[in-house]
């Protein structure tokens, strides 16, 4: 039985955790298209890659608003 949650969005992109028995997978979704898959033994490691491309996309985020002014 897999469990599937949405760690964190920012506009259309979605990052998810779908998790099993055998470990857990992380998802970058824009829309309904995933754009990044990445498999962890552990979900400690997988929160942590989740937080790192956070952190990546808000400050993407926020370098388009500077420019668009």
């Amino acid at each position: 039985m897999n469990d599937e949650r949405q760690l964190w969005r920012i506009d259309d992109v979605r990052c998810v955790m779908i998790s099993c028995c055998s470990g857990a997978e992380l998802q970058l979704r824009v829309g309904d298209d995933i754009t990044l898959r990445e498999l962890y033994p552990t979900k400690s490691d997988l929160y942590e890659r989740a937080r790192t491309l956070q952190d990546e996309h808000a400050h993407r985020q926020s370098n388009v608003g500077e420019f668009a002014n």
